[in-house]
């Protein structure tokens, strides 16, 4: 008799591991009427942001890919799947703002060092755009898994690298010191570059798609950006972020920092 049993058919719940997500929103708040209500709240919207940050860096692989490969067509699709779930990211904070401050102070200090700063997900969304700052692989010493990833994505090129050969495969003369610059350096802009985009603005609609394209993905990533500065103020004021962060001020200084400062430069000579 044969005892070997069939696997499992796979199944919905089976699929997406719905035992084990629904079991990872531990509460840290307690007291004599039980956990903090709002905690749950605080907990399922982060860790939705993780996921879409994930989703966020595999959709920006694909993009880097598109673009060296000349295939602009399919950057332009995967850049209006980034945009759609920046926009999604960005309503979120509509729900988290529906937790009042007294609310989210009555858990906070259980938090302990907990803190978004140290999100290796978003460092690794950042570092792909081209906002790379060594000192934040720094902080996640005690996750070497974390660490090796950001450490690959800080030493890769970035989008705008990508970009930049785009540009050239289509005939366009990318000065070479823009085609070989250091990948680990913030962005800046290139006078040379600009004006090949201010020609390909005028001459060239399938490239100016894609530039309007990376500006809509600037302009969304920076709303984002304003909106958790003001969420968090209203909810903490000038407060140190959680864990000892450096909370608004921090936040504040990484506004209106562009990705592609040559795509914005441009906007007069057009």
């Amino acid at each position: 008799m044969d005892r070997t049993k069939a696997p499992a058919a796979l199944t919905y719940a089976s699929y997406l591991k719905i035992d084990e997500l629904l079991s990872l929103q531990q509460r840290v708040s307690g007291g004599p009427d039980g956990p903090e209500h709002d905690e749950m709240l605080f907990i399922v919207i982060h860790q939705v942001y993780e996921l879409w940050f994930k989703q966020l860096c595999h959709e920006l692989d694909m993009l880097r890919t598109s673009l060296e490969s000349n295939e602009g067509p399919q950057a332009a699709a995967t850049l209006k799947r980034i945009l759609t779930i920046l926009k999604t990211i960005v309503a979120q904070i509509d729900i988290l703002e529906t937790m009042s401050p007294v609310s989210f102070l009555s858990f906070r200090d259980r938090l302990e060092s907990a803190s978004g700063f140290q999100s290796a997900g978003f460092r690794e969304f950042e570092f792909i755009c081209g906002n790379k700052k060594k000192a934040m692989i720094e902080h996640h010493g005690d996750n070497p898994a974390a660490r090796d990833r950001l450490q690959r994505r800080f030493d890769e090129p970035t989008v705008y690298d990508s970009f930049l050969r785009y540009l050239a495969a289509n005939g366009y003369a990318v000065p070479d010191e823009a085609l070989g610059r250091d990948v680990t350096a913030m962005p800046q802009e290139w006078p040379a570059v600009q004006k090949l985009l201010v020609k390909a603005y005028h001459t060239d609609p399938a490239t100016r798609q894609v530039c309007e394209l990376l500006v809509d993905f600037d302009e969304g990533l920076q709303e984002w950006r304003y909106r958790h500065v003001k969420m968090v103020e209203r909810t903490i004021g000038t407060r140190k972020g959680t864990g000892g962060s450096p909370g608004v001020a921090y936040l504040r200084d990484t506004l209106f920092r562009p990705l592609f400062p040559d795509l914005w430069a441009i906007r007069s000579d057009l």
